[in-house]
């Protein structure tokens, strides 16, 4: 009786072995990797201009905590969770960057000074998302992607404030699948870089210090 039950236990740890085996060797179900922003028109799709276009310095980017990362947030009344099965192929303050610095390339009035170009830009443009996510009305819904920014055009060397707008895009997604909230995502980026870019265009020439008198 003793034998037997000494089998049975050994019989009883091999299999536990082999499920646990079997556990470790299984593979992980694939994330699916997105992006948003940039059309890749860059500089070559901006007609010709006869004034050259203004010199403008872009600081880096301030996200929401929440937001950054390459985690797509979603919110439904106070409570906020990451889209399972879905990640930015980039950390989204990235993406968001390099979309906008594509809007500016594509437009004729303004030019971004990049950190390392030699040159000094009298204008400097900061930019804070505020939100940056899919808005759920309720558990199951078809969400609205929502993305808020901040922007301030500041003069130098003064560092003055010269002007300051607040820009909303709301972009309703066709359905509840990742694959159409991520492009409503791409609509409302792009849509709000060229906000950002024609307000820049607009506000830049009446950022000039006044001369000294």
């Amino acid at each position: 009786m003793i034998a037997s039950s000494t089998r049975i236990l050994a019989a009883a740890a091999v299999a536990a072995v082999a499920l646990s085996g079997c556990s470790l060797l299984s593979t992980p179900k694939p994330v699916q990797l997105y992006r948003f922003g940039g059309s890749g028109a860059g500089e070559a799709s901006a007609p010709a201009s006869a004034a050259a276009p203004i010199p403008v310095a872009l600081r880096r980017i301030d996200f929401p905590e929440a937001s950054k990362g390459d985690r797509i947030l979603g919110v439904t009344g106070t409570e906020a969770a990451y889209i399972k099965g879905a990640r930015w192929v980039s950390p989204a303050e990235i993406l968001f960057n390099d979309a906008l610095e594509e809007a500016f390339n594509a437009h004729p009035k303004v030019r971004l000074i990049g950190r390392r170009e030699p040159g000094v830009a009298t204008r400097v443009l900061s930019v804070d998302v505020t939100r940056f996510e899919a808005r759920y009305d309720a558990l199951g819904g078809t969400p609205t992607v929502v993305i808020t920014a901040r922007a301030r055009l500041t003069v130098l060397p003064e560092r003055n404030v010269t002007s300051e707008e607040v820009f909303t895009v709301s972009q309703p997604a066709r359905e509840n699948r990742v694959s159409a909230i991520v492009d409503a995502f791409d609509i409302a980026s792009r849509d709000l870089d060229a906000q950002i870019v024609d307000w820049t265009a607009n506000s830049a020439p009446a950022a000039v210090a006044a001369p000294a008198r």
